[in-house]
């Protein structure tokens, strides 16, 4: 297929919840799909400040939506920057307080786990290997800053409790335990518009893969959506082709399926 693009989750797609890296299989695939003339961009749910674990790739990177198309971005140049409106900042972590919960909080600079507790913090550590949280964080110094997402630890069994309350924002979850909110309209699909009237192509010719909630809309707006074999029912149900797993070669396979490499 003419493929001129190809957007990538990070999270059980690139990378391995198992090993937190990225197979090899799936390096030499990116490096024949970019030597070809393919154009690579990643879209995630993590903050430019949480992404730690592609350097296998980053050379072949043109370009980042991150926060679940909050800020998107090429080298040095801003694409895109959506923040969440101030009232409805304060009415999650309004929320989150009522239901005594945890809340990420990730600013333009800076983020912080409002509510701190330290079983989450260490959940979320361990699950991305990403950066800890502090019960010291500045909070009140993150909340002055535009605001791109808030991740409330709120379980899936509890989450019908606060949808009522949060028609204003965008919601979307990839794990049992936290859901990810951004602005209304803000997801990694509308990520992908703008990337792509960047760059100059069509969104008819690109490549999505994903495996959790939040890459859905993604799936969905590119020419082919590839759901990862360890991906949500959900995800797979919308895609246009079940790959397998991110440890089972995924990428490469479906890459080969669709002939974007030999």
């Amino acid at each position: 297929m003419g493929m001129k693009a190809l957007f990538f989750d990070i999270d059980g797609t690139l990378v391995s919840f198992n090993t937190h890296e990225i197979p090899v299989s799936t390096v030499a695939a990116l490096e024949q799909a970019h030597d070809s003339g393919v154009k690579i961009f990643i879209s995630t749910g993590r903050p430019p400040m949480f992404i730690n674990n592609i350097d296998a790739i980053s050379h072949l990177i043109e370009g980042y939506i991150t926060t679940n198309g909050a800020y998107c971005f090429c080298k040095d140049e801003t694409i895109s920057l959506s923040a969440i409106d101030r009232k409805d900042v304060r009415e999650v972590l309004a929320i989150c307080k009522n239901l005594d919960r945890a809340c990420i909080v990730v600013g333009t600079n800076s983020r912080a786990m409002y509510n701190y507790k330290k079983h989450d913090a260490d959940f979320f550590k361990n699950l991305l290997n990403a950066p800890v949280f502090n019960e010291n964080d500045d909070i009140e110094a993150v909340l002055k800053e535009p605001v791109l997402q808030l991740t409330p630890f709120i379980p899936e069994d509890e989450e019908q409790l606060v949808q009522g309350d949060l028609n204003g924002v965008e919601m979307s979850r990839w794990c049992p335990y936290f859901f990810d909110i951004t602005a209304k309209g803000v997801t990694k699909a509308k990520g992908m518009d703008e990337i792509a009237h960047r760059f100059g192509f069509s969104l008819s010719d690109t490549m999505s893969f994903g495996d959790g909630g939040n890459d859905i809309s993604m799936l969905q707006a590119a020419g082919v959506g590839v759901a990862m074999g360890n991906a949500n029912d959900a995800v797979k149900e919308i895609a246009d082709y079940v790959t397998s797993t991110v440890d089972d070669n995924g990428i490469a396979n479906a890459l080969r399926h669709y002939g974007v490499i030999k």
